[in-house]
């Protein structure tokens, strides 16, 4: 057995609850997959969440929509044209006692972005710097989903089909091991839409912070530390 959240779009937040589910172990692609059918499975029969309701966004995905949704492939462009992932932003905007941010990581691809050594040989994390912005790491996932969000909304035909879904989730993460996930940026930025919040300013992590921090208290929400 193991357990992993799902994030579910509520009228006045996202709430996220764990369920048990029957985990196949086996690292292939195809076992993975098999993890996401059996959680989506075990959630519906817990919650009374139809199946086709919930979205597995990662690089394991069946849904070719979640596919596209995973950190490491939703991409925009700069204003010079250069195209760049959400997950290698944010690892390139890490801060630690020893060095970074390593800006050289912005425009490399995903994988070679988190796997880069020196994000494990720098000290401890002290903050993030993205072009001028400078945000601590008091405001939990507050600077991951920022990134996140503004990507999405860089990409129109994406936010057109994630409407229908009303939960989230993420096999590839842990939250034992991990802090951020994919799920719950999704989950917010739908609850957002749903509730009508202006995201036209939302370049402005001051914008984002002002209009979103009332989403951080929910119960059960990741939250401010």
């Amino acid at each position: 057995m193991a357990n992993r959240p799902v994030y579910i779009v509520t009228k006045t937040g996202v709430q996220k609850t764990d369920v048990d589910f029957t985990w196949i172990k086996g690292m292939a692609l195809s076992q993975k997959q098999k993890n996401v059918l059996s959680f989506h499975k075990d959630i519906s029969k817990q919650l009374n969440i139809l199946e086709n309701e919930i979205l597995e966004v990662s690089t394991k995905s069946i849904n070719p929509l979640g596919y596209s949704l995973s950190a490491f492939n939703l991409k925009t462009k700069t204003k010079k044209e250069l195209e760049f992932s959400v997950e290698s932003a944010f690892q390139s905007s890490k801060v630690f006692t020893k060095g970074g941010p390593y800006k050289d990581l912005f425009y490399a691809d995903a994988r070679t972005a988190k796997k880069d050594s020196r994000l494990q040989e720098s000290g401890d994390l002290l903050h993030f710097e993205f072009f001028n912005n400078k945000v601590e790491l008091n405001l939990g996932t507050m600077f991951y989903d920022w990134l996140y969000i503004n990507t999405l909304l860089k990409n129109p035909d994406l936010i057109k089909e994630i409407s229908k879904y009303s939960a989230f989730t993420d096999i590839e993460f842990n939250p034992k091991k991990s802090f951020n996930t994919q799920a719950f940026s999704v989950a917010l930025f739908i609850c957002l839409q749903k509730n009508n919040v202006d995201m036209t300013n939302f370049s402005s992590i001051e914008d984002f912070k002002e209009k979103t921090r009332d989403y951080y208290g929910f119960p059960n929400l990741f939250h401010f530390v």
